[in-house]
């Protein structure tokens, strides 16, 4: 299977999304811990009440991760899990609709 040319390409799709978005992600939490090394008068800017853009920028370290997690999420359902299921059916473990592999023996039924 590892030779495969669908393996290898659903190899190079997960890596097509994993490595830039980690990359970009890594690239933008140094900027966050570099500004508030070096840049604190930036990051001590009032911005409204008692909230300054160092607790913005914090803020939105968050949301940033759970916005990959719903990017990666949809990629995978377009991207990945159509093709790993081909291959999985054909190792002889059938998936469900959902993508996830059931239990060649058993199934989890009582």
């Amino acid at each position: 299977m590892h030779n495969d040319p669908r393996f290898i390409e659903l190899k190079r799709r997960l890596r097509a999304f994993v490595f830039p978005m980690s990359l970009a992600f890594l690239a933008w939490y140094l900027l966050y811990v570099l500004m508030s090394a070096f840049a604190r008068d930036v990051m001590a800017t009032v911005l409204f009440g008692p909230v300054n853009f160092a607790l913005v920028f914090g803020v939105l370290q968050f949301a940033s991760t759970f916005g990959i997690a719903i990017l990666y999420s949809r990629y995978a359902a377009r991207r990945l899990d159509p093709m790993a299921n081909e291959l999985l059916t054909e190792l002889g473990r059938p998936a469900t609709a959902s993508g996830n592999v059931t239990e060649a023996k058993g199934g989890g039924q009582s």
